[in-house]
């Protein structure tokens, strides 16, 4: 990538050796998932950056912005590196600065694994450690920590990932280009986490300008506000979460949402069930931030019916080698509350090939009321998803009913569309989604609806769930 520095290139006479390990970053491969999401009609891919040599996707803006500090002169020879960071970019910062003789010093917030600051500071750096739960503006925070050691140090700069536009111009000019080119221009969604935004808004920028109907979908984990400001333009209060390297507390300038067609919340436990999925199942071991990334690309694709020409790229960050004291130690996990998967853990085909065979019984979203409660009566059921053309919109429940019928204008409007009653209290599940993870998710939504083989078959509700785990512990009571 670096075309100034002796390090680039290859060595004269010997086309397949490069001249420095920064000539290996880029060309990562993208693969095909062949067991997460096998329900889903789209073909599911994803792009596997921890075949960069730092490890992880943020060796591309390492390279690019110290060219850059070092092109505009802010930059000199001796000179200091100074950057907050969830660790990721401080590697690739340290790579480069190792190679062209600069002092780095990064600022890390403490709930960061303990590998990643023990990486950095095999490259020699200075890592400083700062709390977790203060705003931005804080003094102790790590964007303002840093801010006073560049202050304090002479000779010293701010890397600057958050507002550095060498940070999307990185991927604008390698990591979007390769996407394109490995699919064929076949590419029709590009899904990522969302921090810095440069990886996206690169991406984004690149992709729409080759194809204005390629879909660029973020993905925000619960506690931080990009997700509510990229639909609101508002900024709620952030709250502690345990993924790292994505999401924020605040909008980097790094971040073009005109370039972002959606925004997918994900919660801890479905990063990490699925980080840790995506060792056992597809044999990739992988960080965090890029269980989120397939957990919220399964909830995007899940709630859309796309067909086998949809070509879904997924980006998947780092390596899960810098999270082994973390998501990868069981301990670790059940002390923050979280359900191990176990291999051969049981998952939703169980507990719906152990309930009574039942059909789906859902209805369109022009459907009036009055059918709505018609069907609940036939049926003895309480609740009808609302679909249309496999693609689940919202549900209806008796307490929704109950409600608009008591209101006094109400009584005798029974013709409405139950689109216009309809909430979001039901989420899409897959049958291999862990019977665990449902638990999670049954906390925030009380109904699950279960596609398989590309189309929805069953609707579970939280007693379902519990009169299976009642009877699978009588079951072992009775044996023992």
């Amino acid at each position: 990538m670096s075309t100034v520095h002796p390090e680039a290139g290859v060595v004269p006479g010997m086309s397949g050796v490069h001249a420095s390990i920064l000539d290996t970053i880029g060309n990562t491969p993208i693969v095909r998932l062949n067991r997460i999401g096998r329900d889903l009609d789209a073909q599911l891919l994803v792009k596997v950056e921890y075949f960069n040599p730092g490890g992880s996707v943020k060796d591309r803006i390492g390279v690019n912005m110290i060219d850059a500090a070092e092109r505009d002169g802010r930059l000199q020879p001796g000179g200091t590196i100074v950057e907050p960071t969830s660790g990721n970019t401080g590697v690739g910062l340290a790579m480069v600065a190792a190679l062209r003789g600069y002092r780095t010093i990064f600022v890390m917030p403490d709930k960061m694994s303990e590998e990643k600051i023990r990486v950095l500071r095999a490259y020699g750096s200075k890592v400083i450690i700062t709390p977790t739960a203060v705003e931005p503006d804080d003094p102790r925070s790590y964007y303002s920590v840093a801010d006073r050691i560049v202050a304090e140090t002479p000779g010293a700069i701010l890397g600057n990932q958050y507002h550095n536009p060498a940070n999307p111009a990185s991927h604008y000019q390698t990591t979007g280009p390769e996407i394109w080119r490995q699919t064929d221009g076949r590419v029709t969604h590009f899904i990522c986490g969302l921090g810095t935004g440069g990886t996206i808004s690169g991406v984004g920028r690149y992709l729409k300008e080759r194809n204005p109907e390629v879909q660029i979908i973020g993905v925000d984990p619960q506690g931080s506000i990009l997700q509510e400001l990229y639909y609101t333009g508002q900024s709620g209060q952030a709250v502690s979460y345990l993924v790292e390297g994505i999401g924020e507390d605040f909008l980097p300038s790094t971040t073009d949402f005109g370039v972002v067609d959606d925004v997918v919340k994900v919660a801890d436990a479905e990063c990490f069930d699925m980080t840790r999925r995506l060792v056992r199942e597809e044999g990739m071991f992988v960080g965090g931030s890029c269980g989120a990334a397939v957990a919220g690309a399964l909830r995007y694709l899940r709630e859309r019916k796309l067909g086998p020409e949809a070509v879904v790229v997924v980006l998947l960050p780092d390596s899960g080698t810098r999270y082994l004291t973390k998501l990868f130690n069981d301990d670790w996990m059940r002390e923050h509350g979280f359900a191990i998967d176990e291999p051969g853990a049981e998952r939703v085909a169980d507990l719906l090939a152990a309930m009574e065979a039942r059909p789906l019984i859902a209805v369109g979203p022009d459907a009036d009321l009055r059918a709505v409660v018609g069907l609940m009566r036939a049926n003895d059921i309480s609740q009808v998803p609302v679909v249309a053309d496999e693609r689940l919109l919202g549900i209806v429940t008796e307490r929704d009913l109950l409600a608009w019928m008591l209101e006094p204008a109400h009584r005798d409007a029974l013709d409405i569309p139950v689109r216009e009653l309809m909430s979001d209290r039901i989420v899409e599940v897959a049958v291999d989604t862990p019977l665990a993870e449902l638990g999670e998710l049954f906390a925030h939504r009380g109904i699950a609806a279960v596609r398989s083989q590309g189309r929805l078959a069953a609707v579970v509700t939280k007693i379902d769930l519990i009169e299976y785990l009642t009877q699978r512990a009588d079951s072992r009571r009775a044996d023992g």
